[in-house]
């Protein structure tokens, strides 16, 4: 092994000086492909969140349903009841029996409302859900790019930097395409 001659050392530092400045470049993109890693997978975890939360509106609201139709059934059973016993006070009976039928129709439209609710909540479930994938795709395409920029730090390959800037840029794309699911 011989000495390096003056030149050859100019030459090592000149490519060691540009090579410097060109990691920096890459660490910062790094850094921020992490920033942005991080802010889609709060925003999925807020997605996954809204759906959990919905689906336990919804479920309540099906409880709702479901308990004011069985009261409605069971309404509709003395009515029919009543109807068919022989009676003391007609006139009470009568009474009682035009109560309970406004009962009953009072919950028919009830029973529509609480079901358009349920069925409204059901829908922010799948609205929810839908933007979740687009985050969590997001994400991880996001995370795949601050690996492969990484290894361009150990390899000094910048093709390995080109790809991960560009399933970067397609992990935002796919995030924020999340916001047009409607």
């Amino acid at each position: 092994m011989g000495c390096m001659e003056a030149t050859e050392m100019q030459e090592f530092s000149k490519q060691m000086k540009e090579g410097g400045e060109s990691l920096t470049s890459i660490s910062l993109a790094i850094s921020i492909l992490a920033v942005l890693v991080a802010m889609v997978t709060v925003l999925g975890h807020r997605s996954h969140t809204e759906a959990v939360l919905a689906q336990s509106k919804a479920g309540d609201q099906w409880s709702l349903y479901e308990a004011k139709k069985i009261r409605q059934e069971n309404l509709m059973v003395t009515v029919d009841v009543l109807q068919l016993q022989a009676t003391v006070d007609a006139k009470a009976t009568a009474a009682k029996l035009a109560e309970y039928r406004a009962h009953i129709a009072k919950w028919d439209q009830d029973l529509k409302d609480e079901q358009k609710t349920a069925d409204d909540y059901e829908n922010e479930v799948t609205l929810a859900e839908a933007r979740a994938v687009r985050f969590d795709l997001g994400e991880a395409l996001l995370q795949i790019s601050v690996v492969l920029s990484s290894i361009t730090l150990f390899t000094r390959r910048r093709s390995f930097f080109v790809v991960g800037l560009l399933l970067g840029a397609t992990g935002l794309v796919v995030a924020a395409s999340a916001w047009l699911v409607r």
